[in-house]
């Protein structure tokens, strides 16, 4: 049995809907049996997330605005993909039940005047349902029989929202009950990806992108002989294609080298994904969507040696840098604590943060599409502090980016750290914050966005050379 996710940028339209139902009955004929897991349109999860947060600071109109798009792109998506009257009425149905129930959220949050990471997750898991329907719908119209299962019914978590921690022994139970009966009788179970649920049944989500931590953890729990992460790309790279037109695919990792390139931003694969199948040995695929015949990244527990593995540098656009600064004697490590405190109650990922005790400042790196409601939380948080002169400034600092250069242990990844510096040095790249590890493998600094792309390419290149 395989288990494959497809994630948002392989089910952006109908197009790529119908191109993913024609891979799934495929794979289902070349491989057999499979459950498939599927994250939510691309950009769909973030709208959900800015119409929770628009409804909560009050503007509850721009909120059922958003919502109404939504409704308009996937009932246009059903229009457009599905072709039989049954299909087409019950995806339409699935897809009015789903904005429906939103649109009760929105009023709640929009009298409450606030959203809990708790309603976030209630909010944010809509998405992964709205895609489920529509892809079991595409299936069964191609004749491959498929039933659309939210993982909210398989995957028990702890009560963390924004992030929930699986229960694997309670999830085993539950997916083995719900699922091989499907597969048995030749049914293809269409799984929401990122969604979960405590035992007591309230929703939770993984974490952003947490669809192939859906997938590993159903693998695991399935004990299927492979996992395989479609996307828009060939795998991982050395780079991103799309700056670096040259970067190459890296053909085998081993689980620890896939978990630290993960760890250091690697989009195409979640950080938690490969600890369950390094558990069981599972191996694990990332493929491209859209090149199929692309051999991708294979991980498992031992690659064979084909020589030392090279670097892979890995960017990331669409972030903001905020400040806390201090004013006087007044700041301890409290101000970090609190503030990281205040970002993950608001459901923000702080994707990196420094402070200077010297300069009495505090960093911190979101997203760009959180930045508004990150400056709120910490100002509502601070605004004692503020008032009372013990902080000068709560601010939006800089639009960012964040370049990561990984190396592989060993002879060829040594002093990746000297050599990275030395190239940003030659390009006279303006360096905003670093953030090294422990080892002399990894390293990562946040330039001005505009600057991203360039470095790169620079950095690939120089290191490439050595």
């Amino acid at each position: 049995m395989l288990v494959v996710k497809f994630g948002g940028t392989s089910v952006r339209d109908a197009t790529c809907m119908a191109h993913v139902a024609g891979l799934i009955g495929d794979t289902r004929q070349r491989h057999g049996p499979l459950v498939v897991v599927v994250s939510a349109m691309a950009g769909v999860t973030n709208t959900l997330f800015a119409l929770a947060r628009a409804a909560a600071s009050g503007h509850e109109e721009q909120a059922r605005g958003m919502l109404e798009e939504l409704l308009a792109r996937h009932l246009a998506t059903a229009g457009e993909l599905l072709r039989t009257s049954e299909e087409l009425g019950q995806a339409q149905q699935a897809i009015r039940t789903v904005i429906e129930e939103l649109s009760r959220y929105i009023r709640s949050i929009a009298l409450l005047g606030e959203v809990t990471v708790r309603t976030l997750d209630l909010v944010a898991g809509a998405g992964e349902r709205l895609s489920c329907a529509l892809v079991a719908a595409a299936l069964r119209e191609r004749g491959v029989p498929a039933e659309a299962v939210w993982a909210t019914e398989l995957i028990v978590t702890d009560a963390h929202f924004g992030a929930a921690e699986p229960d694997l022994e309670q999830s085993r139970l539950r997916i083995c009950e719900r699922l091989r009966p499907l597969v048995e009788r030749g049914t293809v179970p269409v799984v929401t990806g990122y969604i979960a649920a405590t035992p007591d049944g309230v929703p939770t989500t993984l974490g952003r992108g947490g669809s192939d931590f859906t997938a590993a953890i159903l693998g695991a729990c399935l004990e299927a002989s492979e996992v395989w992460i479609w996307s828009d790309v060939d795998g991982i790279l050395t780079a991103d294609p799309n700056i670096v037109p040259e970067a190459r695919t890296l053909a085998e990792l081993s689980y620890a080298d896939a978990a630290t390139l993960a760890a250091f931003g690697a989009e195409v694969l979640h950080p938690k994904t490969v600890a369950p199948l390094m558990e069981r040995g599972i191996p694990l695929r990332l493929l491209n969507t859209f090149r199929p015949e692309h051999p991708g990244t294979r991980v498992v527990s031992q690659p064979q040696a084909e020589g030392p593995r090279p670097p892979a540098i890995i960017s990331t656009h669409g972030l903001s840098l905020l400040g806390i600064a201090g004013n006087g004697a007044a700041w301890t490590p409290e101000v970090a604590g609190r503030a990281l405190s205040t970002l993950a109650k608001a459901g923000v990922e702080v994707l990196m943060f420094s402070q200077s005790f010297s300069e009495r400042t505090l960093s911190l790196l979101v997203r760009q599409a959180d930045r508004e409601a990150s400056l709120a939380a910490l100002e509502r948080e601070f605004g004692d502090d503020l008032r009372a002169g013990r902080l000068s400034k709560v601010a939006a600092l800089s639009q960012v980016g964040t370049i990561s250069v990984v190396g592989a242990p060993g002879g060829h990844g040594a002093g990746i750290v000297p050599k990275t510096f030395a190239a940003l040095g030659r390009l006279n790249t303006p360096v905003v914050s670093v953030s090294q590890s422990a080892s002399e493998y990894h390293v990562s600094v946040v330039v001005p966005e505009e600057e991203v792309d360039a470095t790169v390419r620079f950095i690939h290149r120089e290191l490439d050379a050595q």
